[in-house]
């Protein structure tokens, strides 16, 4: 299957919406595109055939919801003020804060056997 090169590239990678599918968890990312089917990086979800599906489960368009620009915070902009400053994070930020401080708890707590 070739490429469809009909379809026009977005200008940046800020305006594209990666969007996950509700059955299986994939998220098509716009800006590496989907080479099973074709896709070119740089295509929008909007942008895609109505008879695209899910490269892993073969659900239809219709199932996919949009989850946001790819590495930004999300939520809505007034709300990322707020908290601890975790609010403004990606999600890769955040499970690094997560999982760093479970593992220093963890040589913390493994420290105790190192004490007579």
């Amino acid at each position: 299957m070739e490429p469809d090169t009909s379809v026009p590239l977005s200008e940046s990678k800020d305006d594209l919406h990666c969007h996950e599918c509700l059955v299986c968890g994939y998220v098509y990312e716009p800006y590496k595109g989907d080479s099973k089917r074709g896709i070119n990086p740089g295509t929008s979800f909007d942008s895609l055939s109505v008879n695209w599906r899910c490269p892993v489960c073969s659900t239809p368009k219709s199932k996919f919801r949009d989850v946001g620009l790819a590495d930004k915070p999300s939520g809505f902009a007034e709300n990322l003020g707020y908290g601890f400053g975790v609010n403004v994070m990606t999600p890769t930020q955040k499970n690094l804060l997560i999982f760093g401080a479970l593992a220093v708890g963890f040589v913390f707590f493994m420290s105790f056997y190192a004490v007579d």
